[in-house]
C-alpha cells in the first residue's frame, strides 16, 4: 500500500471509545503478529479512508502474540486490540470477527501490501447485496501486482493453479483465492461453520461460500511490496501450497475418491475385456498378468467408491460440506441389509469361481495345472470375493454414518 510518513509521538490521535452496537456499518479486522514496521501506516490509511468516504467504521487489531510493540502502537492510535491466544492466521481472524460490531467486515493483512484506500469499492458491493467480496491482485481478474510485491512462483504458478482448481472443483467465481483483502457480511463465517485456524481460513471461506450458494463478487486491487523490514513474511511456499491442496482434496470427495475410482474401474474392465479371451493387439499378447493388473484396479476402485460415499455422508453430518438430496437417497437405497445381501452374492459367485479352479486341480490329481487356464478362474474369483467383503463392511460403515445423521 502507499505509505505516508510515520506519525510521531506528538501527533498521535487520542484513544477512541468503542462504537456502540448498531452505529457501525463496517469493521476492519487486521490479524497481527509482530507488524510494528507497518501497522501504524495501515491504521492511518484505514482511518483516513473511513473519514473521507463517510463510512461509519471501526478498526480491530486481532493480535496473535506480538512481542515487538505492535499492541502498543495500535492502542496509542485508539484502535481496539483483541488478544487472541490460540495461534494461527484463521484463529486471529475468527477472534477479531467475533468481536466486530459492524454489519460488514473487511479483513486485510497489516504488512503494508494492501492499499486500504480501496475499501469503499468493497463496501459498495456489499451494499448491493453480495455476501462475500473478494479482492483480486492478478491480471486475470483485473488486478495489478507491483514489482517485487509477490514471489515469482506464487504469481505465475501457485496462485493461478489453485485459483483454477477452485473454479473447476467448487465453481468459485474468483481468480485469486489467496488474496487476503476481502469483505463479507459479519455472520458469514459463522453460517459457513468455518473451523480452520491456520492459513487455510481464507480458502475455506471461499470454498464454503461457493458450495452453499452465497453471493460472491470480485473487485480488482493493487498489491504493493511488503513493507516489513524487521522480519521475513510468514508465508512458506511449498508448505502452504501442500496445505491448500490437502484442504481442497478433503473438501472434494468427488475429486479425491469418485473420479479416480471410476477411472480405475474403467481400466480394470478394459483389462478384463482383452485378457480373458487372450487377445493379441499390435503384436502384444494380453494374458493373466493383465488380469492381475485389471483386478487390482477394480478392487482399488471399488474401495474408493466406498470411501467416497462414506466421506460425503460424514462431511455433511459434521458440516464440512453442505448436505445434498442425493445423500438421503443413497442412505434410503443402500441400506445395511441390501448391502450385506449384495456383498454376500458377490462372495458366493467369487467362491464358486475359486471352487471351479480347485476342482480343476483335483481333476489333475492335484498335480501341475495349465497356469493360463486356471488363473482365468482364480483371479476373477478372488476379485469378486474381495469386492463382496468390501461391500459388506462398507455397508456397515455407511449404516453407522447414516445412524449418526438420524
Amino acid at each position: 500500500m502507499r505509505r505516508g510518513p510515520e506519525p510521531s509521538a506528538t501527533t498521535l490521535e487520542p484513544r477512541a471509545a468503542p462504537a456502540a452496537e448498531g452505529t457501525v456499518e463496517l469493521s476492519v479486522v487486521m490479524p497481527c503478529l509482530n507488524e510494528a514496521d507497518t501497522l501504524a501506516a495501515c491504521i492511518a490509511a484505514i482511518r483516513e479512508t473511513l473519514e473521507t468516504s463517510g463510512i461509519a467504521g471501526e478498526i480491530i487489531v486481532a493480535d496473535n502474540g506480538s512481542s515487538d510493540g505492535s499492541v502498543e502502537i495500535a492502542r496509542e492510535r485508539g484502535v481496539r486490540v483483541l488478544p487472541v491466544a490460540e495461534r494461527g492466521y484463521g484463529n486471529a481472524l475468527l477472534g477479531g470477527i467475533a468481536a466486530a460490531r459492524g454489519r460488514f467486515v473487511i479483513m486485510g493483512d497489516a504488512d503494508g501490501s494492501y492499499d486500504f484506500r480501496e475499501i469503499p469499492r468493497f463496501v459498495e458491493k456489499l451494499r448491493e447485496g453480495y455476501e462475500l467480496v473478494q479482492g483480486c491482485r492478478l491480471s486475470s481478474g483485473g488486478g495489478e501486482v507491483l514489482p517485487g510485491a509477490m514471489p515469482f512462483l506464487h504469481r505465475w504458478l501457485g496462485n493461478p493453479l489453485f485459483s483454477f482448481l477452485a473454479r473447476r472443483w467448487f465453481a468459485t467465481p474468483v481468480h485469486d483465492v489467496y488474496c487476503g483483502l476481502r469483505g463479507f457480511v459479519r455472520d458469514l463465517p459463522q453460517r459457513l461453520g468455518q473451523r480452520c485456524g491456520g492459513m487455510e481460513f481464507a480458502t475455506e471461506m471461499i470454498v464454503k461460500a461457493s458450495l452453499t450458494g452465497a453471493r460472491i463478487a470480485e473487485v480488482p486491487i493493487t498489491l504493493h511490496p511488503d513493507g516489513r523490514v524487521s522480519h521475513e513474511p510468514h508465508l512458506r511456499t511449498f508448505h502452504d501450497g501442500w496445505r491448500t491442496l490437502r484442504f481442497y482434496l478433503m473438501y472434494s470427495p468427488r475429486w479425491l475418491f469418485l473420479w479416480p475410482s471410476l477411472a480405475l474401474i474403467a481400466f480394470g474392465v478394459l483389462s478384463y475385456a482383452v485378457a480373458l479371451p487372450g487377445l493379441r493387439i499390435a503384436g502384444a499378447r494380453f494374458d493373466v498378468h493383465t488380469l492381475l493388473f485389471g483386478s487390482l484396479a477394480i478392487i482399488l476402485g471399488a474401495q474408493a467408491i466406498v470411501f467416497f460415499v462414506s466421506a460425503r455422508v460424514y462431511s455433511a453430518s459434521h458440516r464440512y460440506l453442505p448436505s445434498s438430496p442425493w445423500i438421503d437417497r443413497v442412505l434410503r437405497t443402500v441400506t445395511l441389509e441390501r448391502g450385506i445381501l449384495a456383498g454376500a452374492l458377490l462372495v458366493v459367485i467369487g467362491a464358486a469361481l475359486l471352487l471351479t479352479a480347485v476342482l480343476q486341480w483335483r481333476a489333475a490329481g492335484f498335480g501341475d495345472l495349465d497356469y493360463a487356464r486356471t488363473m482365468r478362474w482364480v483371479i476373477p474369483g478372488a476379485t469378486l470375493t474381495a469386492i463382496g467383503v468390501q461391500a459388506v463392511l462398507g455397508s456397515f460403515l455407511l449404516g453407522m454414518l447414516g445412524f449418526e445423521r438420524s
